[in-house]
């Protein structure tokens, strides 16, 4: 059995909810700003995605304000608004780790991923990249599961985050091998680990590893998602490498406290679709090797709730004690 690393203990979490605010009347909504809390600290992807949707939304009138509230791995900020008036005027920007495999990692959330919200849209999807240090004596994905499997237990891996040990475990489990976890706080200690052959292989972002593979400085084995990546054609897909049905996306959502009615949800939701339709936000998501994907509230939910399935299944496969 292994425990994910994280370092923080969900037990200790606090969100105090916003003062009740009286209902809008749904004929003049928005009638004042609308704030957009990212759960996370500036500068990362989420980040980037949060201040795309306000920019989205402004047409509908109103400022569009962007609250970063970080801490407990995007937990403090989705309680927030978990607990917030449901009157449309304080949302989420939700993500796999909040939303998708945070349910089966903890066994005290401040927050119901599923029952507390009223989902949106799903806004994007982005593939990760399997990478190994260029000592590994392996060329592409069968040959990495070739030798795992000559040596159970021998061979290691960086992780950087729930989603990245998860996607790693899937290999695990879909190839019939073990390989261990060795956790790390971010995605830079993780990088250096394997660059300098501390750890043997890695699944992150294409943002923080194509670099570096260009360079030579490690080797890439597959990309997570179903079809190839526009930033890097060349790179196989882990289901076409090796591992047929693999699929792994980080993904990020557009979430509003459950009862916000629903003529508001369908009034944000048109809104954030036109946006993401854009040839500038596709272009500029495609930058980041991030797709959008605009769905409606109710395909959204679905989305969101075959994800909570789908990692329930992949934390229980790798014997993952969830973090009291």
């Amino acid at each position: 059995m292994n425990r994910l690393c994280l370092a923080f203990s969900a037990a200790t979490l606090v969100a105090l909810p916003l003062s009740p605010a009286a209902q809008p009347s749904l004929g003049t909504y928005p009638a004042r700003a609308v704030r957009v809390v990212v759960p996370f600290v500036p500068g990362g992807i989420t980040d980037v995605v949060g201040r795309s949707v306000a920019r989205q939304l402004e047409p509908l009138g109103q400022p569009v304000i962007v609250e970063n509230r970080g801490g407990a791995n995007g937990q403090l900020g989705s309680a927030l608004v978990a607990k917030a008036p449901p009157d449309g005027y304080l949302l989420l920007i939700g993500s796999q780790g909040t939303h998708g495999i945070a349910p089966s990692l903890y066994s005290k959330l401040p927050y119901d991923p599923v029952k507390d919200f009223e989902h949106v849209s799903i806004l994007a999807v982005a593939g990760f990249l399997l990478v190994v240090h260029p000592s590994v004596p392996v060329t592409n994905l069968k040959e990495l599961i070739a030798l795992a499997k000559k040596s159970p237990g021998k061979l290691n891996y960086a992780s950087v985050s729930g989603s990245s040990q998860l996607m790693s475990e899937m290999i695990n489990n879909m190839a019939g091998i073990r390989t261990v976890a060795i956790p790390y706080k971010g995605a830079v200690p993780a990088t250096v680990a394997v660059i300098g052959g501390e750890a043997d292989f890695l699944i992150h972002s294409f943002s923080g590893l194509m670099p570096l593979v260009q360079a030579g400085k490690l080797r890439p084995l597959g990309v997570t998602t179903e079809k190839r990546s526009p930033v890097a054609p060349d790179i196989p897909t882990i289901s076409e490498a090796g591992l047929p049905g693999y699929n792994a996306t980080s993904w990020f959502s557009l979430l509003a406290p459950a009862g916000t009615p629903r003529e508001v949800v369908m009034r944000l939701n048109q809104a954030i679709v036109k946006g993401l339709k854009s040839k500038e936000t596709i272009d500029s998501f495609a930058s980041m090797n991030v797709d959008v994907m605009p769905l409606s509230p109710a395909q959204s939910a679905d989305w969101a709730r075959n994800e909570v399935a789908k990692w329930a299944k992949v934390v229980k496969a790798a014997g993952i004690q969830p973090i009291e």
